[in-house]
């Protein structure tokens, strides 16, 4: 019998391989819509370093085959992500402000191992984990804002990161010589830690 856990999702929270252990506490919604302009300062910021980090992989690992032309394109449409955000936060009379740092982001990244081999693996994953949370929490916004452009604008890029979770995914498939067993056992383990990071950041008026 597989130990594998129930998946959880919220809906239009992906159908790609990531399946959260964990949902989101359903307190951080309403959090979320009462402090908005934060969450769209740190929802610009949530771009920009998904940008810098597809850019980061392409130079750490240039060698992975697909993964160069695939990092390019996700960098320049996480640019055009930023873009829109930061868009939206002028018409609000919103500046971006210093970044403030990812907690959560930060206490994923304490799980990637150091060997070279697998710190690609790891680093991939982390990344997929990322964008499936990313994915339901911006699935999330887009169930409960009441403006019809912002919810339209955040269900569109829900379906964005459920796409780019499922790139992640198999990038690290491909970095393991497609060996789908061991990437999934890893992934679950990632997952059970990214479920225990979560608890720890608790809520906040952020992406994560």
């Amino acid at each position: 019998m597989s130990s594998r856990p129930t998946p959880s999702r919220r809906p239009l929270s992906g159908a790609g391989p990531v399946i959260l252990h964990a949902p989101t506490d359903p307190g951080w919604l309403p959090l979320a819509l009462a402090n908005f302009d934060a969450v769209l300062v740190d929802h610009a910021h949530c771009e920009k370093k998904a940008a810098a980090n597809a850019l980061s992989m392409l130079q750490a690992y240039p060698d992975l085959p697909g993964l160069p032309s695939q990092m390019a394109r996700l960098a320049r449409e996480e640019s055009a992500h930023l873009a829109r955000v930061l868009d939206l936060m002028a018409a609000r009379g919103l500046t971006l402000t210093k970044d403030a740092g990812d907690p959560y982001a930060q206490g994923l990244q304490k799980h990637v191992r150091t060997p070279a081999p697998e710190r690609r693996v790891d680093r991939l994953l982390v990344a997929a984990i990322i964008e499936a949370r990313s994915c339901e929490r911006l699935s999330l916004l887009a169930e409960g804002l009441t403006d019809p452009a912002l919810a339209r604008f955040y269900g569109e890029l829900a379906q964005s990161e459920d796409g780019h979770q499922s790139l992640f995914h198999r990038l690290a498939v491909t970095a393991s010589n497609g060996d789908e067993a061991a990437v999934d056992a890893r992934l679950q383990y990632l997952l059970e830690q990214e479920s225990r990071v979560l608890a720890d950041v608790g809520l906040r008026a952020a992406i994560h």
